[in-house]
């Protein structure tokens, strides 16, 4: 899909979709897995990296 390393770090580096309502949410991947990060919409801990098509 991405054909340049800048695109690809852009595009799907630190970026969370919560999995309740679908929002994105760009924060670094360490305090993602600690549980320090909530969604800002519903307030939800569960976030799962962006999908790379």
């Amino acid at each position: 899909m991405v054909k340049f390393e800048e695109a690809n770090a852009r595009l799907l580096k630190n970026i969370f979709v919560c999995r309740i309502c679908k929002a994105k949410v760009r924060a670094p991947s360490l305090k993602v897995s600690q549980g320090a990060v909530k969604c800002r919409s519903c307030k939800s801990r569960k976030l799962r990296p962006k999908r790379k098509k």
